[in-house]
């Protein structure tokens, strides 16, 4: 996968505020950082659920492996 060095985040960064306007800038990284944020939260929320459901199966499992033991 290729990486950004800081050379090339610097030409994204002047393109920008090229095409969008110094004044809408902030604006817009602003909206960008709050699209971020929600699918940050979102993931970090599937994540945990899937977690919890692993976490229950496995306690079904050693459940029926303790029942079956006796």
């Amino acid at each position: 996968m290729p990486q950004i060095g800081w050379f090339e985040l610097l030409v994204i960064i002047i393109v920008a505020i090229l095409v969008i306007g110094p004044k809408d800038f902030p604006v817009v990284l602003k909206k960008i950082g709050t699209w971020v944020g929600s699918i940050k939260r979102y993931f970090s929320d599937v994540q945990k659920n899937v977690n919890e459901i692993t976490n229950l199966e496995e306690d079904n499992k050693n459940k029926k492996d303790r029942s079956n033991d006796q």
